[in-house]
């Protein structure tokens, strides 16, 4: 017999011996189903028939192996976006980021349709740094396209050796060009409550930036300190949250609720569950307003859904992203996994938080606007009730108590950020003055024309309307670069949030209504105006 007959022989003995463990896997899995899902069946017979023809036609050898799990990949693709299959190494990539520490830039990211998009720069990062934003779409790392790239696969060649450089390439909108950034890999330790402090008004701060294994022990530690300082009110601000650990949500909403409270459901096709509080906790009568926006989803989603539900904290912002699926991973045979949508959460009041279309919008299907408007009337004529007995709407995400809008960054601003002047200036300028800057430092005109002479030779090019339009963003930016090198985080970030316009507006309701219930009927008087 010839070598390539003995070839063609072997190829065609894999795939008969391949086609009888699949029939006999199916044979197993169906033989107890029930009348009318022998299509299953036939349907399998196909597959295994589309297979054989491959390895006994196609023009080159093709692997079992590879063949399947494309396969694989192919019929979860065909579900919803967040049922994926897992290699080991995928696996372990996947469980790192809720460990509180890992090595890379700082992003969040998923992918929509075809790109791999930043959900939130990780506040303290490169990234963030950097002026990465919420929105932009990373097209190529190094050089080389990750256009239809998966996300795994993305976040493998983003993440690197610390102190090693990589360069990404982003398309954001409204800029014409691809813009690329250097920037320095760095051990990201993500701390869950990176900001907690009084403002000048008494009321207490807190920033969650996202839910993983030590949110609530950090959160009750700010938490003290706060009360230790006796605040008059609390700003639990949300906002670009993309959740985390559902049982994190669940025990720090403990906080505020107390003990034995339902706080979500997860209700699925093979079973339901509901979680309730576990602790007793300390009775926090003051008024709290939760903060958040379009890309608070997820756990924070459960967070601040919660505490409407129990009127226990007023939601002021924008109507939150929608994530509200629950995945199940499974271990495979051969030491892979694959994660499953099992169910959806339904928040006390019994609110779906899950907005469908954004299944759609992630598999890169096309969603029309009369869709989502359609859908969010829908959302929005489904009416539920608080404990104590105010409408509220739901589901796909959780609808503001009050609505405020974010702030738009000019152009100019945008360009000042991606070339990161704010940063390269204040590090050349405290060279020059001794590292001496107090905490809150006066943008003298002569300060301005120094950044501006700066800004020209990066070769960075504005208008006087563009200096008119971002004079106050540029000069606020000045002051928290100076006082982040020589102060910290921090002190930087209150610099930072004073021009916050849906920060600013939490703030000034403390001014305006001393308690809780007070804010709960100026809320529903803004919503009759609308």
């Amino acid at each position: 017999m010839k070598p390539r007959q003995r070839k063609a022989l072997i190829t065609i003995a894999g795939v008969w011996i391949l086609t009888a463990t699949l029939l006999l896997i199916a044979t197993n899995a169906f033989a107890q189903d029930r009348p009318g899902q022998g299509n299953v069946y036939n349907q399998l017979q196909v597959f295994v028939e589309v297979l054989q023809k491959l390895k006994q036609n196609y023009v080159t050898d093709l692997s079992d192996e590879e063949l399947i799990e494309e396969a694989i990949k192919g019929m979860l693709r065909s579900t919803d976006p967040h049922t994926t299959y897992f290699t080991r190494d995928e696996f372990q990539d996947f469980t790192t980021s809720t460990k509180g520490s890992f090595g890379g830039l700082g992003i969040q990211i998923d992918k929509i349709g075809d790109y791999i998009t930043v959900v939130s720069p990780i506040e303290g990062t490169p990234a963030y740094r950097m002026g990465i934003t919420a929105g932009d779409r990373i097209i190529k790392v190094d050089g080389e396209s990750i256009v239809g790239v998966t996300t795994d696969e993305s976040i493998k060649k983003m993440r690197g050796k610390v102190g090693s450089t990589v360069v990404i390439t982003i398309s954001r909108p409204g800029i014409p060009e691809p813009i690329d950034f250097t920037i320095i890999r760095e051990n990201i330790k993500i701390k869950s409550v990176p900001y907690s402090f009084k403002l000048e008004n008494g009321v207490g701060y807190l920033r969650i930036s996202q839910f993983n294994e030590n949110t609530t022990s950090e959160l009750r530690t700010a938490l003290g300190a706060l009360e230790d300082e006796g605040i008059r009110g609390l700003i639990i601000d949300l906002r670009f949250n993309p959740g985390g650990l559902l049982d994190q949500a669940v025990d720090t909403v403990n906080e505020f609720i107390g003990h034995n409270k339902l706080v979500v459901e997860t209700r699925g096709r093979t079973r339901n569950d509901a979680l309730y509080t576990r602790y007793k906790s300390k009775e926090r009568n003051y008024p709290i307003v939760v903060l958040v926006n379009e890309a608070s989803a997820s756990a924070s989603e459960i967070f601040a859904g919660s505490l409407q539900d129990w009127d226990k904290g007023l939601v002021m912002g924008k109507n939150t992203f929608g994530k509200g699926s629950v995945q199940q991973l499974f271990p495979l045979s051969n030491g892979n996994g694959v994660k499953v949508t099992t169910s959806y959460y339904y928040i006390k009041s019994g609110r779906c938080i899950h907005k469908m279309s954004n299944d759609k919008l992630l598999t890169g299907k096309e969603v029309s606007d009369s869709d989502l408007k359609q859908e969010d009337e829908k959302n929005h004529d489904q009416v539920y009730h608080t404990e104590n007995g105010r409408e509220v709407y739901g589901g796909g995400g959780i609808s503001p108590d009050i609505e405020v809008e974010n702030d738009l960054l000019s152009r100019f601003g945008v360009e000042l950020r991606r070339n990161n002047s704010f940063f390269n200036f204040a590090v050349d300028y405290l060279v020059d003055h001794n590292h001496q800057v107090s905490l809150s430092p006066q943008i003298t005109p002569a300060l301005m024309d120094e950044f501006l002479a700066y800004v020209r030779s990066q070769d960075i090019s504005y208008t006087p309307a563009d200096l008119d339009s971002t004079r106050s963003f540029i000069e606020n930016s000045i002051k928290s670069e100076l006082v982040r090198k020589v102060h910290g985080d921090q002190e930087a970030y209150k610099i930072t949030i004073s021009q916050d316009k849906q920060l600013q507006q939490a703030i000034d309701l403390f001014d305006k209504h001393s308690s809780l219930e007070e804010m709960f009927i100026y809320a529903e008087s803004q919503k009759k105006q609308r």
